[in-house]
């Protein structure tokens, strides 16, 4: 039930980013309530990043505390998810980039069946990096409803949700993000 909820939410943002596109010769086309939106969350004072525990696929915990004095982008995804995999190679270009920086990427999979399936595709997978077929280079981790609902909880996904070295989370991303956009938050808060 919970994935047949996150694609249905997933539908319904693509229908969004297809209709901001259409008509537009590919440039987007965002309404005044579109843009307002954005603008207020841009102002927006999140907590705290919560104290939270994973376990990443050799079943090892994974602290966020473990972060603390890093930049950390946290990345929920899953699987099956189309727009997750779009953000893929933008992730382990980031993580590439700016790892030695201070920074790092972590991905929270949200797939219903766990390691059992996270496991094999991150180990079978390549993405386009740079005309450069890559693996995930960055940590993998296992996530629940449990573990998402301590950061506000999921509408869909992806969700991004980037905090500063202080601990505290500085953006929320809900879909598809921006390369542009994301890169931007990160490399402000390096």
């Amino acid at each position: 039930m919970k994935k047949f909820r996150m694609v249905l939410t997933v539908s319904a943002l693509l229908a969004t980013v297809a209709t901001n596109f259409a008509g537009c010769n590919g440039k987007p086309f965002f309404s005044k309530a579109l843009a307002q939106q954005h603008e207020d969350d841009s102002k927006k004072d999140y907590p705290n990043a919560p104290d939270v525990t994973f376990k990443d696929l050799q079943g090892k915990d994974v602290k966020l505390t473990d972060f603390r004095g890093k930049v950390v982008v946290v990345n929920f995804w899953a699987t099956w998810c189309e727009p997750c995999q779009i953000e893929i190679p933008w992730m382990i270009g980031f993580q590439q980039k700016y790892s030695e920086k201070g920074f790092t990427m972590l991905g929270v999979a949200m797939d219903d069946e766990g390691k059992s399936v996270v496991a094999p595709f991150v180990e079978k997978s390549q993405f386009d990096v740079d005309g450069q077929k890559l693996p995930m280079n960055y940590p993998i981790v296992i996530g629940n409803d449990d573990l998402s609902a301590k950061f506000g909880g999921l509408i869909g996904l992806p969700t991004t949700i980037v905090v500063g070295r202080d601990g505290k989370v500085h953006k929320r991303f809900l879909g598809l993000v921006s390369h542009d956009d994301l890169e931007k938050e990160i490399k402000k808060l390096l």
